[in-house]
């Protein structure tokens, strides 16, 4: 064996230019599904790590009826008298806290610089059950909510695009025309796209609701609200409550029992959890093998270069077998030769792969994640296809009679 892989290094030296080019295609494969892999486990981590940091007992009603996958009716049916009606003793049994909110878009301006943000109403309640931290400052109080003060408390985010690196804790803004003095600033909770809660901005759910955007229902009863969230005591009880949510509101909106005709929606975050987690993990895989095909592609090429190198040393291996060697030891070395080449390719192209996600997390995007796992199949799949792709050059080499192969020119 020692021999065979002394022969087979010598072999690879005397060729060094044609050994690299072989070696290419493996080590580009490689790279490839130890990146791929690393950034679809990363974007898998981020969403999972977005979502969980929310909490995975959360409960949250959307007004309109979900059809399918795609976005619900657009009807507003949810009013805050709803979330009243919810908050009554003795109504919901499990739920820890309810936090109604109605969320706009608006212009914000500070000084000499604006932002387009998103504007969400809320009541005390809302960053307990969102599991929001204040870093600078404090939260909206009960007696802002009653008083409809022109209180807000802003994303990191925000305060960055805003204010840069100062304090704006006590500064105004302006959205809409109507300032604002800023209490507070929360913790950033990372992730970013639509909806992350450091590009938010919070007020008072009555000035939202009156002050700044239309939120009168068709009958003008009541406010409407955007949606409804609820902490569950525990995750145990997540379907119970569900049950109890819809019961209520098929109540107060005159619905049918069955939910023929429910005209909301209610979002368990756990299930949400668990699908997102499903559909990255599905497109981590097709990442992954779309990079495996460059392996095979590589894979031909190692077969090539063996066929041009068993061609290249039909003498040698004649001679081999003149003086003794069997066809096991002739298909040993050149099985060993395709090896090593593959093996010196994965290593390389491994350690390009780890370089590939390094960088992608200075750019600050997202944080891939190199496993064990991924670059222990990325190796074993590029060993597999050396020796797969490798088997019958060494085979045509064995099978050769040594009076031809020493004839042979």
């Amino acid at each position: 064996m020692w021999e065979s892989l002394r022969i087979a290094l010598t072999s690879l030296r005397a060729n060094k230019l044609r050994t690299v080019l072989t070696m290419l295609g493996i080590i580009i494969g490689v790279a490839s599904v130890v990146a791929l892999l690393a950034v679809g486990n990363g974007a898998q981590a981020a969403i999972t790590s977005q979502i969980a940091s929310i909490g995975s007992n959360i409960l949250t009603v959307f007004p309109g009826r979900q059809r399918g996958p795609g976005p619900g009716a657009p009807a507003q049916s949810l009013t805050l008298a709803d979330a009243e009606a919810m908050m009554k003793p003795g109504v919901l049994r499990g739920v820890v806290a309810i936090a109604p909110s109605f969320q706009g878009s608006a212009q914000i301006v500070a000084g000499a610089n604006n932002t387009q943000s998103s504007v969400v109403g809320i009541t005390p309640s809302y960053f307990a059950v969102r599991n929001l931290t204040i870093a600078r400052g404090d939260y909206i109080s009960d007696a802002q909510v009653r008083g409809q003060r022109s209180v807000t408390v802003i994303g990191s985010n925000v305060a960055e695009d805003l204010f840069g690196l100062a304090n704006p804790v006590g500064r105004t803004l302006r959205i809409k025309g109507q300032t604002f003095q800023i209490i507070g600033v929360l913790e950033s909770k990372g992730g970013g796209g639509f909806g992350s809660i450091d590009d938010q901005l919070f007020v008072p759910i009555g000035v939202a609701q009156q002050k700044l955007f239309g939120a009168r229902s068709a009958d003008n009863a009541s406010l409407r609200i955007s949606n409804i969230s609820l902490q569950v005591d525990t995750a145990d009880q997540m379907t119970a409550v569900s049950d109890q949510i819809a019961r209520v509101l098929r109540q107060r909106h005159r619905l049918e029992a069955d939910g023929t005709e429910d005209d909301f929606t209610v979002f368990n975050q756990a299930d949400v959890l668990s699908s997102l987690n499903q559909i990255t993990s599905v497109l981590t895989a097709f990442l992954g093998s779309i990079a495996g095909i460059s392996l095979l592609v590589g894979g031909i090429g190692v077969m090539n270069i063996m066929l041009v190198s068993v061609t290249e040393r039909t003498k040698e291996i004649g001679l081999r077998k003149a003086v003794g060697a069997r066809r096991r030891d002739i298909l040993q070395q050149f099985l060993i030769e395709a090896l090593v080449v593959s093996l010196m390719g994965g290593i390389v192209g491994l350690l390009i792969g780890v370089g590939i996600s390094f960088a992608v997390r200075l750019t600050g995007l997202i944080t891939p994640v190199v496993t064990p796992g991924a670059m222990l199949l990325a190796l074993g799949f590029s060993m597999a296809v050396g020796l797969f792709f490798g088997i019958y050059p060494a085979r045509r080499a064995a099978r050769l009679r040594p009076i031809e192969a020493l004839r042979y020119e």
